[in-house]
């Protein structure tokens, strides 16, 4: 199975129990009593199914967890101090990964389908995830040995370092699991040091409600004052944290799949360009992209932000043409753009 997985895309392959483990479900009930998760109420809305994947689908007996590579070519950070360009998240730059990694999660597992018929094993279940399931992507596929849950939180591995995007298979065939991911951070902290808004309270930890990735795409309305100078001209996700992991010295970009190479437009966007976006605009601009689900309002109140931070008074103007919008959090960031601005 795992030559087929390489041949759809997957550069990480592996096989998880499908019972519940209870360290890995009391981690869970921790960090949605502690509120960690922010606005996301679905994480806690469904626990009973994000405790197991037999919570989710009792008949499941197995996990097959997989990796798709998506490491960039270039340097995530190298546009930090470069004022009136934007920053996008490397995983965002290209086509979206929730709809190539189904299409071969699914492709996968008709092979298992029809692999199992022919070994004489009879009809057998299978159900594919990615992303938008209460499925707990990131442990199970430590748990699969693709790698690690790393002082950020995020799964590393040996091979492929930061840069996996995860699916999962749940079936009612009993594979033998693989060995649990061996956790190789050791004393290193540059993940946690490197975040600009503190959303690590400890190693292992993550306060979504101060993580830049959560507050640029889940969090709706005005972004607290506390952190929009943070934010400097990240406007879709972050990869600080990811990009400084010294497992990614190992990663290779010519394993990522091509359907992430980055779309040149969002390598290194204009802000004054991007806050002329309306509607139409927004939707054309990122077709076929995950940017394009959070919506043009949130996606020009982010672009506000990165304006501010910018310290370009070339920007001023297109700064003003918001200050009448008519979604509140754009206007209310316009006001506060246009006062760090002059």
């Amino acid at each position: 199975m795992g030559e087929e997985a390489a041949r759809l895309g997957f550069a990480a392959f592996g096989v998880a129990a499908a019972q519940e483990d209870e360290a890995r479900a009391a981690r869970l009930e921790q960090w949605l009593e502690a509120g960690s998760y922010g606005q996301m109420g679905w994480m806690a809305d469904r626990l009973h199914h994000r405790r197991s994947p037999q919570g989710l689908w009792p008949e499941a007996q197995s996990v097959i967890a997989l990796g798709m590579s998506y490491a960039p070519a270039h340097d995530p950070l190298a546009l930090a101090e470069v004022g009136d360009r934007a920053r996008i998240s490397v995983y965002s730059q290209g086509t979206d990964y929730h709809d190539v990694v189904k299409k071969a999660l699914k492709a996968l597992a008709r092979w298992l389908v029809d692999a199992a018929a022919k070994a004489g094993l009879g009809e057998i279940g299978v159900k594919v995830f990615v992303d938008t399931a209460p499925v707990m992507e990131k442990p199970l596929a430590a748990a699969a040995g693709l790698g690690w849950q790393g002082k950020h939180t995020n799964v590393v591995s040996r091979e492929h370092g930061s840069w996996l995007f995860l699916g999962a298979i749940y079936t009612t065939l009993a594979f033998e699991p693989d060995k649990q991911g061996r956790d190789r951070c050791g004393s290193c902290r540059a993940c946690q040091d490197s975040c600009p808004t503190g959303a690590f309270p400890a190693p292992y930890q993550l306060d979504a409600r101060r993580c830049v990735s959560y507050l640029t795409i889940e969090h709706k309305g005005p972004i607290p004052e506390e952190f929009r100078a943070a934010l400097g001209n990240r406007i879709y996700g972050c990869d600080d944290c990811l990009a400084v992991c010294p497992w990614n010295k190992f990663a290779d970009a010519a394993a990522r799949n091509r359907a992430f190479l980055p779309r040149a437009e969002l390598v290194a966007p204009r802000i004054g360009e991007l806050l002329a976006l309306d509607d139409a605009g927004f939707r054309q601009l990122f077709s076929g992209s995950p940017i394009k689900r959070i919506g043009r309002n949130r996606f020009v109140r982010n672009c506000l932000y990165a304006a501010g931070n910018s310290g370009d008074a070339g920007l001023i103007a297109p700064v003003e043409a918001l200050l009448g919008d008519e979604d509140e959090a754009v206007a209310e960031a316009a006001v506060w753009a246009l006062g760090r601005l002059r």
